[in-house]
Parts: C-alpha cells; structure tokens; sequence
C-alpha cells in the first residue's frame, strides 16, 4: 500500500499528464489570441498552475461522484477512492484545498476573471453528477474543459468592477466559438475514452457518449475532429494565415486521422492510445498559433 502523500498524487493523476495537457492547450492557445501574442509570464504562470490545480481538484470531486459505479469498472475499481485507501472526506479536503489554490490565482487577474472562475467551478463541479441524466455527458465535460477559454479572454481584456455588462464585455464572440470548436474536439477524445468502458457501463446503467453512439461511434469522432479543426481554423488562420499555423493544422489533422486508424476495430487498446495522446494534437495546435504570432 502506498503512503497517504502517494496515495494523494494517484488521487490527482500525478503521473497520468495527459488529462492537464488536455485542458492546457486550448487555454493556452485562447491566451495567445486574446493577447495578439505573448500575453506576459503572469498570465502564463496563473493559468499553467490553475489548470494543474483544478484539474486535480477535479479529479478528487469525480471519483467521490462515481465511487458506487468505479468498483465495477476494471479500469477503475483501484481508484484509491473506490478501494477505500483514501476516505471521501479527505479526497474532498484535498479537492477543496486545491480550488482554493487555484483560485488564490485567480484573485492575482481582474474582478471579471475571477466572477467567471465561479461559473466555471459550478460546470466542473456538476459534469461528475450528469453521467446519471445526460446521454452525452462528454458535452458537459467539453464545456468545463473549454471554459478556460473564455476566462483566457476576460484576463486579458476584462477591466473594471465584475458586472454582467464587464463579464460579456470581456468575452467577445470570437471566444465562444472557439469555445464550441473545442468542445467537439472533447467529445472526440472522450468518446474514444468511454468506447474503453463501453461494456462495464452498459453493465452499471452508466450514460456516455460511446453508448448513445451505439455503432456510429467511430465515425461521430472523426466528425467531431473535423468540426474542431475546421472552426479553430476558421478562426485562427483568418488572423495568423502564416505557414507555422498552415503545418500545425496539417499535423492535427493527420494525428486525427491515425487516432481513427486505432480506434477503428474498438479495441480497448487502441480507444485508450488514442486517447491518451491526443494532447500531442492540442499541443500541434497551440504551437501554430504561438509560432504564427511569432512571425507578426
């Protein structure tokens, strides 16, 4: 049995990097656009460690939502939650512990940011608990995993007191689609995650996007893909049309392409490499853009 402090760090994924990364990217990439460019170390500190932090809080507040359900899943059932090596109680102290670090964050940006981080914490908190209402619970997550999105943006450009008038001021529509674009490249990704799972939760009464599919599963992530890259191409290129922005959407789209190859027969094995490394296409994207503003 591991000591609680390794205990803890399985709890928050510590050597599992893929799910930050998967939030970094994109907040990172909105950072880029709504700054023109580097958007200063600050910036860039508060919403590397924020993403970090709430990610791993995240982590704690879903695995005391599906305890119940994560004993019946192989992948799963060794949670330390689950197995009971760690209590909920301290998975929810340590959860609380590590939004209020990121929130400390937070605080160090403008009034705006910091009224959108509690819409923000309200979506993360409600995703665990929509598996058990929503037929497609991956577009819960993909508004929780996009909405430092919009956040990026009223960090750069919020000012003044935290109004309702401030708050949509600060996030122009440009955001929002960038908003929708990710969320379908989330659906994508954790689609090919739930397709790992499909048959315990069929077995459990579990809802996911893998089951709502049914056998167009394979083909819904490719379209998923596509709608993610087109908009964020969409939007991207109509600002930074240079040739480092041209070969990241290329690389994409050609990771995209092979994640298709491997989950094509639906094996566990392949839904799950597909998964794991889609980071690497976030991170494609992210660099075109910052090599893009680069040349500018």
């Amino acid at each position: 049995m591991p000591s609680k402090p390794g205990l803890y760090l399985q709890l928050i994924r510590w050597d599992r990097p893929a799910g930050w990364l998967l939030l970094l990217w994109p907040t990172l990439s909105a950072l880029w656009i709504a700054a023109g460019g580097f958007p200063g170390w600050h910036l860039l500190l508060v919403f590397c460690l924020g993403t970090f932090l709430m990610r791993s809080a995240g982590c704690c507040v879903n695995d005391v939502a599906d305890r119940e359900f994560d004993r019946h899943v192989k992948r799963t059932a060794s949670r330390p939650v689950t197995s009971g090596a760690v209590s909920v109680n301290e998975a929810l102290v340590l959860g609380a512990m590590l939004a209020l670090a990121a929130f400390g964050l937070v605080l160090t940006t403008n009034a705006v940011t910091i009224a959108w981080s509690f819409v923000a914490l309200a979506i993360a908190i409600a995703y665990p608990y929509s598996k058990r209402f929503v037929s497609m619970p991956q577009a819960v997550l993909g508004v929780a995993f996009s909405f430092g999105i919009p956040m990026a943006f009223a960090a750069v450009r919020g000012a003044g007191p935290a109004s309702l008038s401030a708050m949509l001021a600060s996030v122009p529509p440009v955001a929002w689609l960038l908003l929708v674009g990710n969320l379908f490249w989330v659906l994508a990704y954790d689609t090919e995650y739930a397709m790992v799972d499909r048959d315990d939760d069929l077995r459990i009464g579990i809802k996911t996007s893998a089951i709502t599919l049914g056998r167009l599963d394979v083909l819904s992530v490719m379209v998923f893909y596509a709608l993610y890259l087109g908009i964020w191409a969409w939007v991207v290129l109509a600002r930074q049309p240079h040739w480092p922005m041209q070969v990241a959407l290329f690389a994409a789209a050609m990771q995209a392409l092979w994640h298709g190859w491997l989950i094509r027969n639906r094996t566990r094995d392949g839904c799950f490499k597909a998964f794991r490394l889609n980071h690497w296409l976030g991170f494609a994207v992210f660099a075109g853009i910052a090599g893009s503003y680069s040349l500018s």
